[in-house]
């Protein structure tokens, strides 16, 4: 019995072999009419001596199907009027098709796909997706599949709400996700498909060969931890592309595409903790020979084009990264020349497209409409009260009640679960991050989506053990987010934050301990005045901390915590773990956790009032 596309795609899949796709199958197929309009460069009658050809790239669209905002109930929109969502992208994409010819355009995602708005979560964990075609069905496969993308790479969101989560949205898909970097943790055979082969008709002369490899984060091994020990590892990027590059090559790839779900800079936040940077879109442009473009992700930057000279053949490698959330599209064009008989490609220049200059696709936004208005109901329902309003608007530079209340609910599940333990004794400290600075929750009634927005991301729960000493050097570090700044020098909140390019989601706020921050100090010289219960903190003495996975298993790199002895942990997600406290609960209130337990000075002195 042949195999249609769809199944021959999942049985690479299983295998973990590279998918190719040639003939028929295989082509970007214009409609007959279109095909039979559309000519070679050189003519009607001639053999073509040169072509052309587009690759689309999106990435870490997150769950943005519509351009909406489920917490703040209303379309998207921020300081720049971005807009977001596959629907916005889909006018984009079929814009830039129409333009090349759909019989020379691919379409490509670098991954972060399926994490990131209650949208996605409610298909993860309110009525998950099972595979089954007849089961509920992910709204980014549906909107995904109708816009005909021909690859995807996996990002590390990918993994957050498990393996088996993930194959049945693998499942779903009509395309191929592809990690050459994931491998099956005893064989390390690949666990996804490394790659795949795209063959474009080219009338009057050979057809073209696009071999696309897909590339994700090596940190996915601390980051899901819990989902990915003993089943899956995560090489490097640069190991794995120069493994399979020369295999394209090999398989007579006359292009050859990289979808890195990899930023550039060759940077890392978990330090040594796993032996491959996190970073390394650059790393594979440069030291891995035969690449011609990278589509780049999983920084959240918008990057046009960024050339980087390959350091064995001197030739130029292109890569693009089209922000975020479907914000921008990164459009490749590719030229070929035809050289004794095989095409090579001569030139390569990127660029992006801005979704907020269009409107929603229409059949897009019906595709997901059904999805889209179950999830509103869902995040919209009341769950408790508030007896004041509390808000995120300062929290990066001010003790406030809203990030208080995160660390009460996290002390108290974490004193809960130790009670009648060895570590029972010990006192309790827990951090946050100010993820959203405009996170708030309004006086009167709460509903799921006010709570939820406190809490962006689908980190769970860990317990270790630090020592006195070791809280000290994990807040200077965390003070390490503030800008140096001299005590006579003009204070700019807006300014004063965010130190070398230090995201919100780095910097931690401690309860359990009082300290101030002293931004006058270099960084690592910080923290004074720490004490614990009204004493000055005992370097000897041990705490526990209540803290989320990413940051426990080395994100940000905070010292001594990845390493910690880990007393406890919890597969909830700290979303819902809050969100179940107001409901147990009923009211928030935040006379009962609020005051000050730490204050910015310089030279001693409160920064502010």
């Amino acid at each position: 019995m042949p195999l249609n596309r769809r199944d021959f795609i999942n049985r690479s899949a299983a295998t973990g072999a590279g998918v190719a796709l040639t003939g028929a199958a295989g082509a970007v197929a214009a409609a007959p009419a279109e095909a039979a309009d559309r000519q070679p460069e050189h003519g009607h009658g001639h053999r073509p001596t040169t072509y052309s050809l587009r690759v689309l790239g999106t990435t870490d669209v997150h769950g943005h199907a519509l351009n909406w905002d489920y917490f703040t109930n209303a379309e998207y929109d921020d300081a720049t009027h971005n807009d977001v969502g596959m629907a916005k992208l889909a006018t984009l994409i079929e814009a830039a098709r129409a333009e090349k010819g759909h019989d020379r355009t691919l379409l490509v995602d670098a991954g972060d796909i399926i994490q990131g708005t209650q949208l996605s979560y409610y298909y993860a964990r309110v009525e998950p997706i099972t595979g089954a075609r007849k089961g509920p069905q992910h709204p980014m496969a549906l909107a995904m599949n109708h816009m005909r993308y021909d690859a995807a790479a996996l990002g590390n969101h990918e993994f957050n709400y498990g393996i088996p989560l993930l194959r049945a949205f693998q499942d779903q898909c009509d395309f191929p996700l592809l990690a050459a970097n994931a491998v099956d943790a005893k064989t390390l055979k690949p666990a996804f498909p490394p790659y795949l082969v795209k063959e474009l008709r080219v009338p009057g002369g050979p057809d073209i060969k696009i071999g696309i490899l897909g590339l994700t984060n090596p940190g996915i091994a601390i980051w899901d931890k819990a989902n990915v020990q003993g089943q899956l590892a995560f090489p490097g990027l640069v190991e794995q592309a120069s493994v399979y590059v020369p295999k394209l090559r090999s398989l007579g790839c006359d292009v050859v595409f990289c979808t890195d779900h990899s930023g550039l800079d060759g940077s890392t936040s978990y330090g040594d903790t796993v032996p491959y940077p996190e970073n390394a879109s650059s790393l594979v442009a440069a030291q891995v020979p035969g690449i011609d473009a990278i589509l780049v992700g999983h920084t959240h930057v918008e990057r046009p084009q960024t050339l980087v000279v390959n350091e064995q053949t001197g030739r130029t490698v292109v890569l693009s990264e089209p922000l975020m959330w479907g914000m921008r599209l990164s459009v490749f064009d590719i030229d070929l020349e035809l050289e004794h008989g095989r095409w090579k490609v001569t030139s390569v220049t990127a660029g992006v497209r801005n979704a907020n200059t269009v409107d929603e696709d229409p059949v897009v936004a019906k595709l997901v409409r059904d999805e889209h208005e179950k999830v509103v109901a869902y995040v919209n329902q009341v769950v408790g009260t508030c007896a004041e309003a509390m808000s995120a608007a300062e929290s990066t530079y001010k003790d406030t009640p809203i990030i208080d209340f995160i660390n009460k609910v996290q002390s108290d599940t974490v004193t809960t679960a130790l009670a009648g333990t060895a570590y029972a004794d010990l006192p309790v400290l827990s951090e946050a991050s100010p993820f959203s600075r405009t996170a708030s929750i309004p006086a009167g009634q709460v509903s799921l989506r006010d709570v939820a927005g406190l809490y962006v991301y689908e980190n769970t729960l860990d317990a270790k053990i630090l020592t006195g000493a070791q809280v000290k050097d994990y807040l200077e570090w965390s003070a390490g987010y503030f800008v140096q700044t001299a005590p006579d020098a003009p204070v700019d909140v807006t300014k004063i934050t965010n130190a070398n390019n230090t995201p919100d989601y780095s910097y931690d706020v401690l309860s359990g301990v009082s300290y101030d921050i002293d931004i006058a100090q270099p960084a690592g010289s910080r923290i004074a005045n720490l004490t614990h219960a009204g004493a000055p903190i005992d370097p000897a003495a041990q705490f526990v901390l209540a803290v989320n996975n990413y940051r426990s298993g080395g994100g940000s790199n905070y010292p001594h915590v990845a390493t910690a002895q880990s007393v406890w942990s919890n597969s909830d997600e700290i979303r819902n773990t809050i969100i179940a406290w107001v409901q147990a609960h009923g009211t928030i209130d935040p006379a009962s956790f609020g005051g000050d337990e730490w204050r910015l000075t310089r030279a001693g002195a409160p920064l502010f009032g």
